[in-house]
């Protein structure tokens, strides 16, 4: 009879923890409480992401990995993500430019015409 209850016991644990893995997923909660009014170092700003929701904000990190929550409305903010914006399209088009640069060298020992 212990046997019985105790594999019982065991099985009822294992499906509740299995159960508990599907579909138990929680819709991602907004992580901005409040905005920052403090203007942020441009030059130390790594990336940004938009956060749409009950709180709508800007997102900077910086390169130290902080999130800072700011009024996307704030004229700061806007100037931010531009100069943001315009480092990344900067370095994109450098390597892209390098790349083309770069030319195959033959190979084969028969010279390119």
């Amino acid at each position: 009879m212990r046997l019985l209850l105790l594999a019982l016991l065991g099985i009822c644990c294992l499906s509740a923890c299995t159960v508990d893995g599907v579909g138990s997923e929680v819709p991602e909660r907004s992580i901005c409480v409040s905005l920052s009014t403090q203007r942020l170092p441009i030059n130390r700003i790594r990336t940004y992401t938009i956060k749409e929701g009950s709180v709508r904000a800007v997102i900077f990190i910086t390169k130290r990995g902080l999130k800072v929550c700011a009024n996307p409305e704030a004229e700061w903010v806007k100037s931010a993500v531009k100069s943001v914006d315009s480092r990344s399209t900067t370095k994109r088009s450098k390597l892209q430019s390098s790349a083309t640069r770069a030319q195959p060298t033959n190979t084969a020992g028969t010279p390119s015409r």
